[in-house]
């Protein structure tokens, strides 16, 4: 995905989205399948040891799964700031989607799902959760009971089977939403044997998912079983935020509630608390403003204001952010770019540093005794949170085509290979890092110059044109005012696109792929470069060798380098670009397009001896569910090495030098972010005209795996369709950004008869 044509119904052919009951859920685990080997796993990010409360979002979009892989959809791209995120809907057990598990681990963020009891049809589960799975056969107490006991007990079946799920789809826990009363045993013994339930949950998807597996309970059940939101944490519903592993409040809290939350924490003994902190505590507000202080919308920053997540150090929870969608969609005159306007606002603030943003007056009525509380200007949701790099390269390579997760087109090195269409498409999965430093706009700052001018402004746009790989580039639009200074004749400035954590000692490789766009009316000629920064703009700890650039179809340009930093510290990947134009004091304007950014680890030196492999894809393979060309295409992968030169010195059996030296670092074996489908027919003498002939079909994504794609008719050109014999080609995407060639790629041909 994308893919070919329109309204697709391959989604989870055969994998459940959701669970409705728990009974459904029990048909799952009779039958449990394997992990899905297309989701990216969690990878945790550096942060430092002073970090301010966290930002979770719980994101409610049209009751959930709304995507459309044939249309624009919502698509959510402020991760670095995000710690943790709810996909949340109104099934019993709702399921991330494959692409958005993904999209969140490769920003180092956890993804969690949700478990919702709400309105009386949710009761008979709710106890259900807690007996476990009900027997078919007639069973009892061997004998009457000599012991008082409560009739609720728990049972660690769903917590299992939750956990199992988890960890088969590749997400990192649940948010708990109890929003109907529990009565069993008089409700206290309901919601105590609940508590006990919810540890149960919380230490099976510790040992199975990992160590950073999440719990979060909702403000909703207090210890009387009774449906009481509390809007903050005290006695009554601090039975459930011990056994979890942190709590969400409800909405409608007044704005002293913040800081009573604050101080009935701080007078728990630590011990209750088990390593908790504030930072765990995550105050609830909706982006819709049902209650919410400040109306929500562009007003929930005054809620925020409240929760000082910066030095109060709790966190905060963020409801339904999709209302910048929602609310908007059905207006005269929205389209996507109407919404990513709109929706960047609320985010990072306006594009003009000159815009000031108008915010509804606070709603109606004021609580009871609250005195007015006055607010000041719109402020940005960022200017609450810090920004986090992604995961250490190391860890998990990083490789970005700044996709917002929408495109019309879909471009394969430079190429078009599927042409625009009106309709666009969603593609969570291949969602990438749009820069942290370029938005609400680029920040330039002249290089080696102690002029009095003020640095060109810039602007950042999501290009849907022309592109490197995948749906987008990224267009910085440049505008100098003329000077008339002595050294104006060329002219360069620093451009930071993208913030990183690397760890010290340790060689990478960088890349950018970039296309100039010179300015017209004057002409200006533009020298660009890739380069890295630290913070303070400090260069001793930072070395670069292996500088290359390579002129690459379409007027793109990849320039590489080689860095390694000698003591840990905030580091800054972007453009050196000069300019320079025949009359200096002419205002001028330019631009460059990023296609792509890659950092990850370097290979061993050639010179270490140390053998290297190369990915491939190793065979193909299409089995049809449908008479004709309706069916599964697979494939395998795997690594190759170089041919084995012939030994002409036998060594003496006690030589410590071994044979041959591979490379068994932790990432030695290829890994794929993604496949491109292409299909051709036979010809009638039976030969192909070969693959770069071929018509694209799509790309893998869809479903979560990994070495697989359901193919439909409906995807095929008609040419092909009508075909006795067809070809399928497929072309692997390295986590890295490098396209195989097609010698390492396979086809797979089928017979239509």
């Amino acid at each position: 995905m994308p893919l070919v044509g329109k309204d697709h119904t391959s989604l989870s052919r055969d994998e459940a989205p959701y669970f409705r009951t728990l009974a459904e859920l029990d048909v799952w685990a009779d039958a449990p399948k394997h992990p899905l080997r297309g989701v990216l796993g969690y990878c945790p990010r550096t942060v430092g040891s002073t970090q301010p409360g966290k930002l979770l979002v719980c994101h409610d979009f049209k009751g959930g799964y709304a995507e459309s892989p044939s249309a624009l959809s919502y698509t959510f791209n402020f991760w670095p700031l995000c710690d943790s995120f709810v996909y949340f809907s109104h099934h019993r057990v709702t399921i991330p989607p494959s692409g958005w598990i993904s999209a969140a681990h490769r920003h180092g963020v956890k993804m969690l799902g949700t478990l919702i009891f709400e309105h009386a049809e949710s009761e008979a589960d709710s106890l259900r959760l807690l007996f476990g799975r009900l027997p078919s056969s007639k069973t009892g107490p061997a004998a009457t009971s000599s012991t008082d006991s409560s009739p609720v007990p728990v049972s660690p079946h769903y917590a299992r089977i939750l956990a199992d799920l988890a960890h088969q789809r590749g997400f990192d826990g649940y948010l708990l939403n109890f929003e109907y009363h529990l009565r069993a045993d008089g409700g206290v013994g309901h919601a105590r044997a609940l508590a006990a339930w919810i540890a149960l949950l919380r230490d099976e998807l510790k040992a199975k998912v990992g160590p950073h597996a999440e719990v979060i309970w909702y403000d909703s059940i207090v210890f009387t079983g009774q449906l009481r939101w509390q809007d903050r944490l005290n006695t009554y519903n601090l039975p459930f935020f011990v056994p979890s592993t942190g709590f969400f409040t409800n909405y409608t809290w007044a704005p002293t509630y913040p800081s009573l939350t604050t101080q009935f924490f701080l007078s728990l003994d630590p011990a209750l608390t088990a390593g908790k902190t504030l930072r765990d505590i995550y105050t609830g507000v909706d982006v819709w403003g049902r209650g919410s202080h400040g109306g929500g919308g562009l007003g929930s920053y005054r809620a925020l204001e409240h929760i000082d997540p910066a030095s109060l150090g709790m966190s905060v929870a963020l409801f339904g952010q999709a209302w910048t969608w929602e609310s908007q969609q059905d207006e005269s005159g929205w389209n996507w770019d109407v919404w990513w306007a709109h929706e960047r606002k609320l985010w990072l603030g306006p594009a003009s540093p000159s815009e000031k943003v108008e915010v509804p007056e606070m709603p109606p009525p004021r609580r009871e005794g609250e005195p007015e509380c006055p607010h000041g200007d719109f402020r940005a949701l960022s200017s609450f949170f810090d920004t986090n790099p992604p995961p250490d390269p190391a860890d998990l390579p990083f490789c970005t085509t700044f996709s917002p997760g929408v495109g019309f087109a879909w471009f394969v090195n430079g190429v078009a290979v599927l042409p625009a269409t009106s309709h666009g498409w969603t593609d969570i999965d291949k969602q990438g890092a749009i820069g942290d430093q370029l938005w609400p706009r680029p920040e330039l700052k002249w290089e080696d110059r102690e002029g009095s001018d003020a640095p060109p402004t810039a602007s950042s746009t999501f290009c849907f044109d022309d592109a490197w790989m995948g749906g987008n580039s990224l267009r910085i639009a440049v505008s100098a005012q003329g000077s008339e200074a002595e050294d104006a004749f060329f002219r360069c400035v620093w451009l930071p696109v993208q913030s990183f954590s690397v760890t010290p000692g340790k060689l990478y490789d960088a890349s950018i792929i970039f296309k100039p766009v010179h300015g017209v009316d004057p002409d200006v000629d533009l020298d660009v470069g890739l380069s890295l920064k630290l913070l303070n703009g400090d260069v001793a700890p930072l070395t670069v060798s292996s500088i290359s650039a390579e002129d690459l179809a379409g007027g793109w340009t990849r320039q590489s380098l080689q860095f390694t930093l000698t003591k840990s510290a905030p580091l800054f990947i972007g453009l050196m670009v000069g300019f320079a134009t025949g009359d200096p004091t002419l205002d001028i304007s330019f631009g460059v397009l990023l296609g792509q950014m890659s950092v990850f680890p370097s290979a061993p030196s050639p010179l270490a001896g140390i053998v290297t492999a190369t990915p491939r894809i190793l065979w193909a393979d299409f089995r049809r569910t449908h008479p004709r060309l309706s069916g599964t295409l697979t494939w395998e992968t795997a690594a190759c090495f170089p041919p084995v030169l012939p030994i002409v010195d036998i060594p003496a059996p006690d030589d410590p030098n071994p044979i041959w030296r591979l490379d068994m670092s932790a990432q030695w074996f290829p890994k794929f972010a993604y496949f491109n489908v292409y299909v051709q027919p036979h010809l009638p003498g039976g030969n192909v005209e070969g693959p770069e002939r071929a018509a694209f079909v799509g790309t893998t994504g869809l479903d979560g795996r990994a070495c697989r794609l359901f193919v439909e008719e409906a995807m095929l050109p008609e040419i092909v369709v009508r075909a006795k014999d067809v070809r399928f080609y497929v072309q692997g995407v390295t986590d890295r950004g490098e396209v195989l060639s097609w010698d390492r790629c396979v086809f797979a041909d089928v017979s239509v008869g």
